[in-house]
């Protein structure tokens, strides 16, 4: 029989809890829960009404993948969801994840979150701008962090504050607070950040997405922007060898990466860095920070 745990007075199934997610590290699906429950805090308040796409792996990384907007099939009648915009003349509706009980029903189904730059009470209107800076082989997150301190200092100079976090994959995500603003406008000012990187770092930034154009270069994804995409989650584990995690990192630790291990961190790092660093992106949340694009 499957268990069943209550959390938070929500009565949840919590399945395999000793099958093996990711081989390289024996690392369980119980582990994994724990995880999720041990950095609710934070991890909730990224979530916090913004509707969820889970790419989920249900047997590990090395097992089937698929991306899922929808709710998924016997979804609780508890867990919220929200109306989303799919097309012009078309809605759907998405799990909002906004308190732990939801957050453990979700990681039960052994899911990467992925979340859009605004919230559920105001589609398409932006309340963060994110680049996403991904190296082409040879380049790794070394690249990426050079690039990153360049647009760091691009956006302070339109009063946008940025602030880091591993891609939990190879690269590195750059996010700043806004004036909620229509996503359009966002991915114009993205794009245009974009093409200045590349023309300051010439060789090292393209971008443009065709891959031809990118080995040895950071391709500067500023497309996540659009309404319609999604970014991973900070604090979400990705479906890969071993179950790294999109961890936010400080700009001292930025600047002083010189091996792609600098910035690696698994799950098992995440809750030692909470109580030592506190939650790195919390000024996200302080109106004060939020910026007007130029």
């Amino acid at each position: 029989m499957t268990p069943i745990t209550e959390v938070e007075g929500r009565r949840v199934a919590l399945s395999n809890l000793d099958k093996v997610l990711y081989p390289a590290t024996s690392t369980t699906k119980g582990e994994l829960l724990h995880y999720c429950a041990s950095v609710a805090g934070p991890f909730l308040a990224q979530l916090d009404d913004r509707p969820v796409s889970f790419l989920r792996f249900p047997d590990g990384p090395g097992g089937q993948r698929f991306f899922t907007k929808n709710p998924p099939p016997s979804t609780p009648t508890w867990v919220k969801t929200a109306e989303v915009p799919r097309t012009e003349d078309k809605a759907a509706r998405q799990v909002v994840v906004s308190d732990l009980a939801t957050l453990m029903w979700a990681a039960n189904l052994v899911v990467e979150f992925h979340t859009p730059q605004w919230r559920a009470a105001a589609p398409g209107l932006a309340d963060r701008l994110v680049l996403d800076l991904d190296p082409g082989e040879p380049a790794s997150i070394v690249e990426c962090c050079a690039v990153a301190r360049w647009l760091r200092d691009r956006l302070a100079a339109d009063g946008l504050s940025a602030y880091a976090k591993t891609s939990g994959s190879k690269g590195l995500h750059l996010l700043s607070a806004l004036e909620p603003t229509p996503s359009a406008q966002v991915s114009a000012y993205a794009k245009k950040l974009a093409r200045e990187a590349e023309a300051a770092l010439a060789g090292l930034v393209t971008h443009k997405m065709a891959k031809a154009l990118r080995p040895g270069k950071v391709f500067v994804d500023f497309s996540q922007n659009a309404a319609a995409k999604t970014t991973a989650t900070p604090y979400t584990v990705r479906a890969k060898d071993r179950p790294t995690v999109s961890a936010p990192v400080s700009w001292e630790e930025v600047e002083a990466c010189t091996d792609p291990a600098d910035l690696t961190f698994l799950i098992t790092d995440i809750a030692p860095r909470l109580e030592r660093d506190g939650d790195l992106l919390a000024p996200l949340f302080d109106p004060a920070g939020a910026g007007r694009l130029p």
